[in-house]
Formats: C-alpha cells, structure tokens, sequence
C-alpha cells in the first residue's frame, strides 16, 4: 500500500484509483457507523476521495494514510450529519423500495446501532476497521484514555444488550 501512496503522492492518477478502491471497504464501514442513509454514505465517501486527492501532498507519513482518510472521512460524515439538521423536513414522506437487508438487520447490528454514537464509533473504529487505539485517538482527535473508556463502556452495553436478546 504504501508504494501505491508514493506512486500517487507523484500524480499517478491510476495509483491513486487503486489505493482508494484497496480502501472502499473500510470506508464504507466507518461512514456506516455514522450515517445510516446509503446516499449520504455515497456522498461522504466521494467527498473523502476528493480530499484525499486534492491534499495528498499534505500527508505527513505515508504510513498513516489509512488514519488520515479515515478522519477526513469522518469529518465529511458529521458535516452531512449537520446539514442534516438544518433541513426543513416535508410532510410528505417519499417511497422507498423494500429490500432485504440480510446481514444488516442481525442482532448484531441492531446491537450495536443502539449503541451510542461516541461507543458505537470506536467500537466499529477498533472491531470491525481494525484500528489501534493510539489511531483511533488520531483520528477522533480524543486522549487514548478516553478511547480505551468508551471501547470498555461500548463493551459492557454491547454484552448487556445481546445477553438480554439470548433471555428474552
């Protein structure tokens, strides 16, 4: 990955490509925990790409890349999340089609989406994007501590709530 970084940092439009389709997953993942709304994910994902792209050459170290997308990436997620609350919403609720979800309407998922978002956020951040905590405290610009916080407390409400759906 990081040869496709020098390649890109040097104006190659196809290393470029490469690294941020070697990245989509992982994008898509983080803006997930986020936005609940495929369009929006879209929206923040493509706006990242365009960042990244533009400001490339402002990457300190290219091995914390993935950090540094990831964080532009969430910030464009929380801008959309405030414009989201400047509209004015209409009375009239458009149609969507029904479609079936699978994987995405698990216990699992449905766990961890009434998680809090700080929780939610680093918990997808550290068990699902595979990030450290030192990274993920880059990338949300929070003390370690407090990650470690969160992650334990998003932990504990995690086992609670998926030991009361085994009960029920």
């Amino acid at each position: 990955m990081e040869e496709l970084i020098s390649q890109a940092r040097n104006g190659d439009p196809d290393a470029f490509t490469a690294l941020m389709e070697s990245q989509m997953q992982n994008m898509y993942k983080a803006a997930r925990s986020v936005l609940c709304n495929d369009e929006d994910i879209a929206d923040a994902i493509s706006d990242t790409i365009l960042v990244c792209w533009e400001k490339l050459s402002q990457l300190k170290e290219d091995r914390y890349f993935r950090t540094w997308m990831t964080r532009i990436l969430l910030n464009k997620c929380n801008d959309i999340l405030r414009k989201r609350k400047q509209m004015v919403w209409m009375d009239e609720i458009p149609e969507t089609p029904d479609v079936d979800d699978g994987f995405e309407n698990s216990e699992w998922k449905e766990a961890l989406n009434s998680l809090a978002e700080n929780f939610r956020l680093v918990v997808m951040l550290y068990y699902i994007e595979g990030f450290k905590t030192s990274e993920i405290s880059q990338i949300l610009d929070i003390p370690e501590g407090t990650v470690r916080s969160r992650l334990a407390r998003g932990r504990e409400q995690l086992a609670g709530l998926l030991q009361l759906k085994v009960v029920n």
